[in-house]
């Protein structure tokens, strides 16, 4: 993939993580609006693949919004879903399982990282540890007041940049406030409440 230009992983909490249980949950579109402007920032750096492993909430959000800049922005950018292990959905919820079919089915590459169900935690380990060498960067949602599990992804980063240049960019918390505060001002009638 890297080839024909930079790829940049993308991950961040699941959705549970975030206490998003529904499709329709008013902070989906504040974290897109912020995966939006970021990844849009990377393309214009000549990133040109957006990976992630298609768990649920940031990377399957972020898998949307790598669509969406495709098709209808056309930007030249690409998404590889590269899945840690078989069935990784079979456990995601109805809304979930939807978007995830979605992404992969418009996903430019897709593949397995181990082509055997889910047998042990070490699958998490390698998925973490291989992304983030066949990548050039990472984008991540992540606040080091809350961990998660993106606190795996981001030490497999940390372990990677001791010795190359890989470049993490972190939105945190603060970031997802600021861009709640701009979507609401971007509403008309905002300014005449």
């Amino acid at each position: 993939m890297t080839e024909e230009g930079k790829a940049i992983l993308v991950t961040g909490y699941k959705a549970h993580e975030l206490g998003i249980y529904s499709a329709d949950h008013q902070g989906i579109s504040v974290i897109r609006y912020v995966l939006k402007k970021s990844m849009r920032e990377f393309a214009d750096q000549g990133a040109q693949w957006f990976v992630i492993s298609g768990q649920t909430g940031v990377e399957l959000w972020a898998g949307r919004v790598c669509i969406e800049l495709r098709d209808e922005e056309k930007l030249n950018v690409h998404l590889a879903v590269l899945v840690p292990f078989l069935n990784q959905e079979e456990h995601y919820k109805e809304w979930q399982q939807e978007l995830y079919t979605d992404v992969l089915g418009q996903a430019d590459y897709t593949g397995a990282i181990s082509n055997r169900p889910y047998e042990n935690p070490a699958q998490l380990r390698l998925k973490n540890d291989f992304l983030v060498a066949k990548t050039e960067a990472m984008l991540i949602v992540y606040d080091e007041e809350a961990p998660g599990t993106p606190k795996y992804y981001l030490a497999a980063a940390k372990r990677k940049k001791r010795n190359h240049d890989y470049p993490i960019q972190i939105i945190n918390r603060y970031d997802l406030d600021f861009a709640a505060e701009d979507l609401q001002q971007q509403n008309p009638n905002y300014w005449t409440q």
